[in-house]
């Protein structure tokens, strides 16, 4: 009898060790479809009202409640955004999202990525590296912004053009497009002329500082082109205190960048000329990428440009600002 308690009791251990298994099997599958870890590189958040959309954009989609174990890290230098990236490297993650400080100085960076089985998509900017070496670009084509831009100005037929130049941060992605062409105007017009051309690296108060300089100094000029919103208002800061006329019937045409709310209510107030948009909301294009890799599927379009216009203080209207404010 005792012998048959014990095969029984030895048998029902085995049954419920085989129905354990499924169980034990599918917690083993959830471990690894489980959070996706992104390690995402950005510059700092309070660059501009731009740089704030797009980190609360990034923040909005790449948390825990979409299946993401993020972690983030800013700077607007690249050389402690490279660092950064070997960190994440080092810790492991699936995806190294990357906005670039500069265009340059990414390759080794991305092929220890790729030797770690690290797949890098880039958003907002563009770098000077070997298309092999990440999946896909989610950016505006910052070349056409900047085309679109000098194409506006030209039509305003002025019979000179003397143009201040605010320039942003040298190098970035965003500089490089919107001094491209307006560089290339100038070289090929002489009736347009740099009166000064500097970077004030996105920031407003020294913006405001080149332009007074250029008014103490007595230099004329009827342009002001910011390649962004900030640097704009503080351009147009130092000519309201110098009592100098700007926007629509002004002495001083303003172009700004980015198309934050604010500066949209200024061009449709004819305080300022023109605003070219920059689309901040990459989020949603980078997460259906990573989507589409984790199913498997192979990702065909290198470069994914984001739709954008420039917005003339004489069409501009306010569903315009409401639709398109950042």
């Amino acid at each position: 009898m005792k012998k048959l308690l014990a095969l029984v009791l030895a048998l029902c251990m085995v049954l419920a060790m085989a129905a354990c298994a499924p169980e034990e099997e599918a917690q083993q599958g959830g471990d690894e479809g489980g959070l996706i870890k992104v390690g995402i590189i950005n510059n700092d958040p309070n660059e501009s009202g731009y740089r704030t959309a797009n980190v609360e954009d990034m923040k909005r989609v790449f948390c825990e409640e979409n299946g993401y174990e993020p972690s983030f890290y800013y700077s607007m230098k690249n050389d402690e955004q490279i660092a950064a990236a070997q960190n994440f490297i080092q810790a492991g993650v699936d995806y190294l999202l990357i906005s670039a400080a500069d265009v340059s100085g990414w390759d080794t960076v991305l092929k220890d990525a790729q030797t770690a089985g690290i797949q890098v998509i880039l958003y907002d900017r563009t770098i000077n590296a070997d298309e092999s070496l990440y999946v896909a670009s989610v950016v505006s084509d910052m070349a056409k912004e900047g085309e679109t831009a000098v194409t506006w100005l030209e039509s305003q037929g002025l019979d000179s053009y003397k143009i201040i130049h605010i320039q942003g941060v040298m190098g970035s992605a965003a500089q490089v497009g919107r001094t491209g062409a307006l560089d290339e105007k100038v070289a090929s017009d002489e009736n347009w002329t740099l009166v000064t051309q500097q970077t004030a690296n996105w920031d407003e108060e020294t913006a405001k500082q080149i332009v007074e300089s250029i008014i103490a100094s007595g230099e004329e000029f009827n342009v002001i082109y910011a390649e962004n919103d900030n640097m704009a208002r503080g351009a147009v800061s130092a000519l309201d205190d110098a009592g100098i006329s700007h926007g629509v019937d002004g002495d001083v045409i303003i172009m700004g960048f980015d198309c934050n709310k604010w500066a949209l209510e200024e061009v449709l107030k004819g305080t300022w000329n023109y605003d070219g948009q920059c689309n901040p909301f990459q989020a949603d294009y980078i997460d259906e990428i990573i989507q589409k890799l984790q199913a498997g599927e192979t990702i065909t379009e290198k470069v994914i440009y984001l739709e954008e216009k420039g917005f003339d203080a004489k069409t501009i209207t306010q569903e315009d600002v409401d639709n398109y404010g950042i």
